[in-house]
């Protein structure tokens, strides 16, 4: 049998640019493959990127499809920083779930503890 992944994916990407845009899609399209993978993957969004869940909520967003088909390995976004982000309401409003498990923050250390690989966009 092969061995599983386990991927952590955290979104740090913020919501302002293109080449943004481009980070927050590469993390989708590794979040899937991952999954399509049969691999435990975990999307996060963290930081600035917490902005991220609200907007790719949106049907008419260029990346909501794609979205859609790793929404269900979405983890959570950080409670602290979408609070400090302006962005906790869209993220209820996108159904994902606010982490709090460090200091209010995602326990990056659990997911290594836990055998993930943490990868950053």
């Amino acid at each position: 049998m092969m061995a599983m992944e386990k991927a952590a994916i955290l979104v740090l990407a913020d919501t302002e640019t293109h080449a943004d845009l481009g980070r927050v899609a590469n993390a989708l399209v590794a979040a899937k493959e991952f999954k399509q993978a049969g691999d435990e993957v975990r999307l996060i969004f963290d930081g600035a990127g917490t902005k991220w869940p609200g907007v790719l909520a949106e049907p008419q967003h260029t990346a909501h499809r794609l979205y859609q088909e790793v929404e269900d390995r979405v983890a959570g976004a950080c409670g602290y920083c979408a609070r400090a982000f302006e962005a906790e309401h869209s993220v209820k409003g996108a159904h994902v779930h606010l982490m709090d498990e460090y200091e209010g923050h995602p326990s990056i250390r659990g997911l290594v503890a836990d055998g993930y690989q943490v990868i950053t966009f």
